[in-house]
């Protein structure tokens, strides 16, 4: 008896060390390979309902086939139901220069959302980008690659109550011209010059003459002078390895090469020197990108408003077709692909809201939007 306690307390001594030892490694592992917040949730499980863990992971794995899309500013409002499992999937297209936000704010505190944030490739296959952290029901990105994106919302198991979800653009860069923004932009990248000889490298910001044109990002003064057709330029580096910034038909410089400086600084004024002199006032601002030339600016400049909306006071699982027939989209607009249609009385899943749109699920498991005034919530 004595022999046989000795030999169990031995197998557990060596258990506990086995089990110690894995987590120390596993914890040298995340110091190196950061897991995702779906994957430190994955870990509470391990010694839990691993059932319904699978099947959650399973619907986010279904989801990354779904297709609707959104153009941003985006808001949908919903509820979360206990006993069902749903991930929130949208397409969406994404330009280089823009910071990609999402901000999920849920009626009960303390509800754990999961944000993936993939980018499709050009094969069809998917990569990933981005992670929300563990714990944290935002994300931030900045998008260093135009293309199409996907993003991915998935709540936690077991989740209830109403929430909210904005996806919005900031851009990346300040405004370039001092008190100006986006209605100042009159001339834009990809125009013809020159009866189409050459296309335009950037865009036109007109504004009275000396108003001050600023740093749109800190770095260091690469290049002034006056030569061309910019006339009187500035040229900005965005630090060691970042773009260049063009600020060309300068009336006046205030600044000398190598000078170091931080947003918003004066770099000189607004004129129409270089081949700019038939033409009102204005900055041509450019960002040129190594081993890539000139690109689009504007996504780096321009400001979009977020979207307001009024808090959802309650919503049901269901609903049903309240008109006689009602389309179904891809998107949430009457220009979105048709994708077929439902007919009086048939019920759908209701995930949310989007302005004048519903958000629902059909029976074959695919995401829809239909126009809400088709629908009426089932109690």
């Amino acid at each position: 008896m004595k022999i046989g306690l000795q030999v169990r307390t031995f197998f557990m001594i060596v258990m506990i060390i086995a089990v110690s030892s894995c987590n120390q490694i596993r914890n040298i592992t995340d110091v190196f390979v950061k897991p995702t917040a779906r994957e430190l949730y994955a870990r509470e499980f391990e010694k839990q309902d691993s059932l319904s863990y699978n099947k959650w992971h399973k619907e986010f794995l279904a989801s990354k086939n779904d297709s609707l899309q959104i153009r941003l500013p985006y808001v949908e409002q919903g509820a979360y139901f206990k006993n069902r499992l749903v991930v929130y999937t949208y397409n969406l297209f994404l330009e280089e220069g823009v910071i990609f936000n999402i901000i999920i704010n849920n009626e009960i505190l303390g509800t754990r959302c999961f944000i993936d944030l993939l980018k499709l490739n050009e094969d069809g296959g998917l990569k990933d980008v981005m992670h929300n952290n563990y714990g944290e029901n935002n994300l931030k990105f900045t998008i260093v690659e135009s293309g199409v994106y996907k993003v991915l919302i998935l709540p936690e198991l077991k989740s209830q109550g109403l929430f909210s979800v904005e996806i919005y653009n900031t851009p990346s860069f300040g405004f370039p011209v001092l008190g100006k923004g986006n209605s100042a932009v009159q001339s834009f990248w990809g125009a013809a010059r020159d009866g189409g000889a050459r296309s335009h490298e950037g865009i036109d910001i007109f504004a009275e003459r000396k108003t001050p044109v600023v740093a749109a990002v800190a770095g260091r003064v690469s290049s002034t002078g006056e030569r061309g057709l910019g006339g009187k330029q500035v040229w900005l580096k965005a630090g060691l390895f970042g773009e260049s910034l063009y600020y060309a038909h300068l009336d006046t410089i205030l600044v000398s090469t190598g000078n170091k400086v931080e947003i918003s600084d004066t770099l000189g004024l607004v004129g129409n020197t270089g081949n700019a002199r038939t033409t009102a006032p204005h900055l041509h601002f450019g960002i040129y990108k190594t081993g890539k030339g000139a690109i689009n600016p504007l996504p780096f400049v321009k400001v979009t408003e977020r979207l307001s909306y009024k808090p959802l006071i309650g919503m049901a699982e269901r609903s049903k077709i309240s008109s006689k027939v009602a389309n179904i989209r891809n998107a949430p607009t009457v220009s979105g692909t048709i994708l077929g249609e439902i007919k009086r009385n048939d019920t759908v899943s209701l995930l949310g809201y989007t302005e004048n749109w519903a958000h629902v699920r059909l029976k074959d498991g695919k995401g829809a939007f239909i126009y809400k005034g088709l629908i009426s919530e089932i109690d």
